[in-house]
């Protein structure tokens, strides 16, 4: 096991990369959502991370990646273990927590125990108890390789991150497909086609697609327009509250606003709130605006009762789940 951190060989310069437009390019990479514990010298750390990813299989390693100035790393390098927590997706707060400074992340977290000193928190979608095996300097980060010893797969939905916004997996309509072959649709094709909950899934990702395509090409990305839209209210919000109305990780949540202010549509206020300037409530007005117009076409079909009929269905089925 190797914990000293290997130094890569000298490169060639290549011209300068502008920060937010690769971050964003990068976040066209959707992924799941750890919390990464570790524990040494009395002290016990978790930090959000989405850059879980797997090695080998044989042996089984596993690898993520810590930034270099985080509070946090001097546990990790000292711990001889890990765990990878995967998030469910009913777990956006616990994401949130975990990825802002506090003195104790775990308080009110349920959790326990794990191998050499690791942090399992319960209700995960995955675990993953790993043995240091080596890290790798790598730029701005520190890579953590581990080598899994112990690991637990509990069957619950994950919950998933893209361009900067939360998320959920949802079954694709292609992998349901009747097969072009076959002369009649398949069994389950067939039973799937009058299950309530497959074709609300199917419809969202539908109309997502297609409202997904306008706002990429008005050059506004999902989480641009997400806060946007909560300031748009005309009360002001701290950041708290924008996390949890964007439901957006706070570390997305600051470089959007970074980005709004610098172009003149968000003013900070006292007391670390924000609200839209004349200049974003016009802009916001416009994200509206497309937003209605995707829906004026994809409801077009519909009468203004079935239209009002469904709203008010909609409305009781959420009512009925909180």
């Amino acid at each position: 096991m190797s914990t000293t951190p290997s130094r890569p060989p000298s490169f060639t310069e290549t011209p300068a990369i502008d920060p937010r437009a690769f971050r964003r390019a990068l976040g066209n990479f959707a992924t799941g959502v750890t919390i990464m514990t570790a524990s040494a010298g009395g002290r016990q750390v978790g930090v959000t991370a989405n850059s879980f990813n797997s090695v080998s299989l044989d042996p089984p390693l596993i690898l993520w990646s810590i930034v270099k100035r985080s509070g946090s790393y001097p546990v990790f390098a000292e711990a001889t273990h890990f765990a990878v927590n995967i998030l469910a997706a009913n777990q956006i707060d616990l994401s949130n927590q975990f990825a802002r400074p506090a003195d104790d992340r775990f308080a009110g977290v349920a959790h326990r125990a794990g191998v050499g000193g690791t942090v399992l928190i319960d209700g995960t979608a995955a675990s993953f108890e790993c043995e240091k095996h080596q890290t790798v300097d790598g730029g701005d980060h520190w890579i953590l390789i581990g080598r899994v010893v112990a690991f637990g797969d509990y069957g619950r939905s994950p919950l998933l991150y893209h361009q900067g916004t939360y998320g959920m997996a949802i079954p694709h309509p292609q992998v349901d497909e009747p097969c072009e072959s076959c002369h009649t649709t398949s069994g389950l094709h067939s039973r799937l086609e009058d299950n309530f909950y497959y074709l609300m899934t199917q419809a969202v990702r539908a109309y997502q697609q297609a409202y997904q395509a306008e706002r990429r090409s008005s050059g506004w990305s999902r989480g641009e327009t997400r806060v946007l839209l909560v300031l748009d209210t005309g009360v002001p919000c701290d950041m708290r509250s924008l996390v949890q109305q964007a439901a957006m990780p706070a570390r997305e949540v600051g470089p959007v606003l970074t980005l709004l202010r610098e172009r003149g549509l968000v003013e900070r206020l006292e007391g670390d709130r924000f609200q839209l300037t004349p200049a974003g409530h016009e802009q916001a007005v416009a994200v509206w605006a497309m937003a209605e117009r995707q829906q004026e076409l994809a409801f077009r079909p519909f009468s203004a009762q079935q239209k009002d009929d469904f709203r008010d269905m909609l409305k009781t089925l959420i009512a009925g789940f909180r």
